[in-house]
């Protein structure tokens, strides 16, 4: 088992005081090697349980244990650490530096790196997602889809175990939106364990597993529906 929850909760205080339970009692279990969606709509609690699995945020209560380790209470330089060798993220909004070349873009999780040698692999990285011919390129340069291949890449470049995709075809158009569910297929085939934030169903769809999350519970958990959707294996 890669990832395992147990009575996960998380609390947040408004400025008022009013308190607003994120997460409430939460318990998921994650194979190696599953591309799993996460559902719900907005304010549901999936994006804080990504921040908890990613250990962006620590659970008030319950554990979290990721490669057998409860990791959920460690020393935020461990977490740091962790993050660092064992989880890439992908974002909606790209999150890409305007001044910075593509390439440059992908090699910043190299400066945290402990690998004694990190030469190729940016390049490597952007071959990965079939963006090799525009390393040199600014993200202004890029189409939004581009862009995200370009953050792909960078989640990748570390070789995580883990990828955390929140709403990662969310500013994208149709076809470029199918483009980037292909690659993470590809990357799902080849051993990766990837959880995707999402509230389309369609691009649920596309995952082997979907949980939906509604007032911070996990309400079901199974096979997507592919029903009335236009999936198409690559």
């Amino acid at each position: 088992m890669m990832i395992e929850l147990k009575g996960v909760g998380r609390t947040y205080r408004r400025p008022s005081g009013e308190a607003v339970r994120a997460l409430d009692d939460v318990s998921l279990e994650i194979e190696r090697g599953e591309f799993l969606a996460l559902v719900g709509s907005s304010g549901s609690g999936k994006s804080t349980l990504m921040n908890v699995l990613g250990l962006l945020d620590a659970p008030d209560n319950g554990s979290y244990f990721l490669d057998g380790q409860d990791v959920a209470h460690f020393a935020l330089d461990e977490q740091a650490r962790l993050r660092n060798q064992k989880i890439g993220f992908v974002f909606q909004a790209f999150h890409l530096l305007p001044r910075m070349s593509a390439l440059d873009n992908v090699e910043l999780p190299l400066l945290y790196s402990p690998r004694d040698s990190v030469d190729g692999l940016g390049r490597k990285a952007l071959e990965a997602v079939g963006l090799a011919d525009r390393a040199k390129h600014h993200p202004s340069e890029l189409s939004g889809g581009q862009q995200q291949r370009v953050a792909i890449a960078r989640a990748l470049v570390s070789d995580p175990d883990l990828l955390l995709a929140d709403e990662p075809t969310g500013n994208l158009d149709g076809q470029a939106a199918q483009e980037i569910m292909a690659i993470f297929h590809s990357l799902n085939r080849e051993g990766r364990t990837i959880v995707l934030v999402t509230h389309d169903s369609n691009i649920a769809a596309h995952c082997g597993r979907v949980a939906r999350i509604e007032s911070g519970r996990v309400v079901s958990d199974g096979r997507p529906d592919r029903k009335n959707t236009d999936r198409e294996d690559s």
